[in-house]
C-alpha cells in the first residue's frame, strides 16, 4: 500500500476530505471547525482519535470538542468572559454559565475553507483556514483581523500537523491556542482500558479554584503524576481535568499512550511553544484529551509573567507557527 490519495467525501453526513498514505487514513472535516476527525490504522484497525458515531452527530454540531483534533481559539476558560488585552476589555460570551466562565473560544464549529488537498509520492495532505474580519461572526467575539490556517500532511510516519496564525490587522492581538486533541483508550480492537498506560512530558500542576480558573500556584505531584513522566501510568487513575505547566524531556514536548498487549505506542509530538498541558480523561472512561495549550488558563486576568505563561502577542503582518505529530512506535519485546 504505498501510494497515496485525498478525494472529497461524506462522513456521517458532513463534507469530507479523506487522506490515505500506507496504511493509513485520515479525515477532515472542514465545515465542521477544521476538526481532523478520524486518524486510523486500516490494516490493524487502530482508531486513534474518538470519532463521533451517527448517534453523536447532533451533539457533535452543537460543540465538537471531545471529538478529532478540535482547535481551540482562544483556550479553555475565561473569568466572566473578560479578556483584557492591551489596555483594552473585551467581552466573550459567557457560554459555561454554571461556572459564569467562557469557554472553548469560536472556531472549533465555524465552516474553514479548504485551500487545497492533494497527494504526492508516499504523503497526501489538506490545508484548510479561516479568515476572520469585520465579515465573519468571529469578529464580534474579538475584533482583530486574522487568518488561522491548519494544513496537515499524512505518510507513513503518521500525522503531521503545522498550524498558523497571521494578524492580518493594523493593530496587536493576542495569540492564544490549543488542541482539545481526544484519544480513544483502547484504540487497538480487543484490547481494554487497563492495558494502557501513558506518559505526558508535564511540570508542575496548577491548583485551580471552583470555577476551574487557577489560582496562580501549584500543587504537589501526586505519585501517578510523577510516574506520567517516567514509566506511564494508567490513564484512568482517577478523574482529570487537570492543568500543568510543560517541562519538555530530551528536547521534546509529547504524549505518549501505550498498549502494553499490543506493544504498540501512539506518540503525539507537539511543539515547545506550547507552554501548558490540560488533561482531561471524560471522569475516567473512554477517553483521555492531552490538550497542547500556548497559554496558562485565563491567562489574560492573572498577574504572572506574560513569559512564564505563555500570553504573547502578534504585531501586524507577524506569523506565528507550530507544529505536532501523531505517529505509532511498535516497541521491542
Amino acid at each position: 500500500m504505498g501510494a497515496s490519495s485525498a478525494f472529497e467525501g461524506i462522513y456521517q453526513g458532513q463534507k469530507a476530505i479523506y487522506l490515505r498514505a500506507g496504511t493509513y487514513e485520515a479525515v477532515m472535516l472542514p465545515e465542521i471547525g477544521g476538526n481532523m476527525i478520524a486518524f486510523r490504522d486500516l490494516t490493524t484497525g487502530y482508531r486513534f482519535l474518538r470519532e463521533p458515531s451517527q448517534e453523536d452527530m447532533s451533539k457533535f454540531r452543537e460543540t465538537s470538542t471531545v471529538w478529532g483534533i478540535p482547535v481551540l481559539f482562544p483556550p479553555n476558560r475565561f473569568e466572566d468572559g473578560r479578556f483584557p488585552f492591551r489596555d483594552r476589555i473585551y467581552q466573550l460570551p459567557v457560554n459555561e454559565p454554571e461556572r459564569d466562565n467562557h469557554l472553548h473560544g469560536f472556531l472549533y464549529q465555524v465552516p474553514w475553507e479548504v485551500e487545497s488537498f492533494g497527494s504526492k509520492g508516499e504523503e497526501s495532505f489538506v490545508t484548510v483556514s479561516v479568515r476572520v474580519d469585520e465579515e465573519h461572526s468571529a469578529y464580534r467575539r474579538l475584533p482583530f483581523r486574522y487568518t488561522v490556517k491548519l494544513h496537515y500532511t499524512l505518510s507513513p510516519d503518521g500525522l503531521a500537523q503545522r498550524v498558523t496564525v497571521r494578524n492580518d490587522g493594523q493593530e496587536a492581538m493576542p495569540c492564544l491556542l490549543a488542541f482539545h486533541t481526544t484519544l480513544n483508550v483502547p484504540f487497538a480492537p480487543g484490547s481494554k482500558e487497563s492495558d494502557y498506560r501513558m506518559k505526558l512530558t508535564v511540570g508542575q500542576r496548577w491548583e485551580m479554584n471552583e470555577r476551574m480558573l487557577p489560582t496562580g500556584r501549584y500543587l504537589p505531584l501526586e505519585p501517578q503524576e510523577e510516574a506520567m513522566k517516567g514509566e506511564g501510568v494508567d490513564p484512568f487513575w482517577t478523574s482529570l481535568d487537570h492543568h500543568y505547566t510543560v517541562e519538555p524531556q530530551n528536547g521534546r514536548n509529547r504524549m505518549e499512550l501505550t498498549d502494553t498487549k499490543r506493544n504498540v505506542t501512539l506518540v503525539y509530538d507537539v511543539g515547545t511553544s506550547y507552554k501548558q498541558w490540560m488533561l482531561y480523561n471524560n471522569g475516567g472512561k473512554d477517553f483521555v484529551c492531552p490538550e497542547p495549550q500556548v497559554n496558562l488558563v485565563n491567562a489574560p486576568n492573572t498577574n504572572l509573567p506574560a513569559e512564564e505563561i505563555g500570553l504573547f502577542s502578534l504585531e501586524p503582518g507577524d506569523i506565528w507557527e507550530e507544529r505536532a505529530r501523531l505517529y505509532v512506535k511498535v516497541n521491542s519485546h
